[in-house]
């Protein structure tokens, strides 16, 4: 019995060694079954959703056990466009790095675009025109926004924020700066502000000299002896 109990406690060590060997060689493999789990049951993203995982950003094509399969965005590539490459990577980093999802409870994003304007100009008229142009430009999809954002206040701890477009102004000595801010389509961004930068530059082209473009100016002073 003594030699018995002294052989079994051999193979229960070495079982154990074995186990403890074999967990820290798949604790990777372990993790990313985890993360899959969670991401399945806790609502982090599903295929379709355009996320941050780390420093990667693109849109998610594939979700496997293992590892999360991304169509990148950025990186050489400047605006939310495809660079071509497909990334993957292991579930495991739900539990280490944060996760940005851009098109989770609600389909859009707030954006902003800064336009300088000379102090000459006509103020007030000017407000109204850059008004004019977001409400043209993207005031129909901030009203079908509202109601996906009045839900999400019911469900989350966050403010009614204000949907529609919105233009603010600050000033310094050298011009005024109007701030337009609007909702926009997670996967239309850069092309919405392209359009609306289209539409300043037309709106200001037929004020004759009403509304100007600012721009920095620089004189060179020749002195001479």
């Amino acid at each position: 019995m003594i030699i018995f109990n002294y052989q079994l406690n051999n193979i229960t060590i070495a079982l154990g060694l074995a186990g403890a060997g074999i967990a820290f060689a798949l604790q990777e493999i372990i993790v990313s079954v985890a993360g899959f789990l969670a991401i399945l049951s806790g609502n982090f993203y599903k295929v379709g959703d355009r996320v941050q995982l780390g420093n990667t950003k693109g849109d998610v094509v594939d979700i496997g056990v293992l590892r999360t399969t991304l169509m990148e965005i950025g990186d050489w590539v400047d605006g939310d466009l495809y660079n071509g490459k497909m990334v993957r990577i292991a579930n495991s980093f739900l539990f280490k790095d944060p996760v940005f999802n851009y098109s989770g409870e609600f389909p859009f994003l707030w954006d902003e675009i800064r336009v300088p304007i000379r102090t000459s100009s006509d103020q007030e008229f000017t407000r109204d025109l850059l008004s004019s142009i977001l409400d043209d430009q993207v005031g129909q999809y901030a009203k079908e926004s509202a109601s996906s954002w009045e839900q999400l206040t019911k469900q989350l701890f966050v403010e009614q924020a204000q949907v529609t477009p919105m233009v603010t102004m600050a000033f310094d000595e050298n011009w005024v700066t109007y701030t337009l801010r609007y909702v926009v389509d997670f996967k239309k961004r850069r092309t919405t502000k392209d359009n609306i930068y289209q539409a300043i530059l037309k709106a200001v082209g037929n004020t004759d000299g009403r509304v100007q473009i600012a721009e920095s100016s620089m004189e060179v002073t020749v002195l001479k002896k």
